[in-house]
């Protein structure tokens, strides 16, 4: 299984997928035909119009999942990518359209999964992690499972000179592991994770914040192997 699992579409003072062009490139190869997944945000087809003209560049073809029916396109497809914007929508309308159970058997079958944000929360276990407000109610939280642990993208620090009284994001993910097991790791903005088979890197220009049940948090740079995670 391959997966590029990317905490931000947009780095502040750059343009869509900027930051993380070079590796996209590197992780997709000489592949031609991408399906772009947009059910996190409202306008599809805008959304796979973006796509479609970031990697036009890499010589990919582009195709909304959203465009055509599930198994035709699915089976068109050598790569797939899900945008970002509310992962309760996003898996809600995978559910609506029985797409959850095929686009997790067509990733662990080969071709590579690309996910910014919502796509990332996607690949978890469950989207227990998001950020996201619950706008939309899917029948269930689980969600493909392509690795075994959960991600919390745009994962913030807390600031020592806010008065902010509200709680912080390490706050919001000890309390997923008071009813929750799986270790959670913050990933903050211009970092990725990159899936090889059995071999996890973080990649990206910022470290990453792992938090596992009744430990303490432990930091990793960029780089860092994490296969540790898929065990």
């Amino acid at each position: 299984m391959r997966a590029l699992l990317i905490s931000n579409s947009t780095q502040h003072g750059r343009g869509y997928l900027d930051h993380c062009a070079d590796e996209i490139a590197d992780f997709l190869g000489p592949l031609e035909r991408l399906v772009f997944i947009p059910f996190a945000g409202s306008d599809w087809d805008g959304y796979t119009a973006q796509v479609a003209g970031r990697l036009a560049p890499l010589g990919i073809e582009v195709r909304g999942v959203h465009e055509r029916t599930a198994p035709e396109v699915l089976e068109w497809a050598e790569a797939v990518f899900t945008g970002g914007g509310n992962t309760f929508r996003l898996l809600d309308e995978l559910y609506e359209r029985k797409l959850l159970g095929p686009l997790r058997d067509l990733v662990r079958a080969g071709p590579p999964y690309i996910g910014s944000s919502a796509g990332t929360n996607l690949a978890c276990p469950t989207i227990k992690t998001t950020n996201d407000m619950p706008i939309a109610y899917p029948p269930s939280l689980h969600a493909l499972a392509l690795i075994p642990f959960q991600v919390n993208p745009h994962y913030l620090d807390p600031d020592p000179n806010s008065t902010h009284q509200g709680e912080t994001r390490e706050m919001r993910i000890r309390e997923f592991h008071e009813l929750n097991s799986p270790p959670v790791l913050g990933l903050r903005e211009g970092a990725w994770l990159r899936r090889e088979g059995d071999q996890l890197r973080l990649g990206g220009a910022n470290a990453a914040r792992l938090f596992r049940r009744g430990e303490e948090p432990e930091e990793f740079e960029p780089g860092a192997d994490l296969s540790f995670l898929l065990e």
